[in-house]
């Protein structure tokens, strides 16, 4: 499944449905935090996050690239 081309805006929404939240910013730089992940997510605020990044928050975040798409959609 191929990613849509979205804004860090777009990925932090997304990733806060999945239970993630805004732990701190640092400039145009989101940092998420989950509890009982170890992982960190820091997203950069840009217009558009390049695919490969993308895929890799995604897959950092325990999310299937699908179950990131459902929380985009809603």
């Amino acid at each position: 499944m191929k990613l849509p081309i979205i804004s860090g805006k777009d990925a932090i929404k997304a990733f806060q449905k999945a239970g993630w939240r805004i732990a701190r910013q640092k400039g145009s730089h989101v940092t998420m935090t989950k509890e009982g992940y170890p992982v960190i997510l820091t997203i950069p605020l840009h217009k558009e996050l390049d695919r490969g990044l993308l895929k890799s928050l995604i897959r950092k975040s325990g999310l299937s690239v699908e179950e990131f798409l459902e929380y985009l959609k809603k």
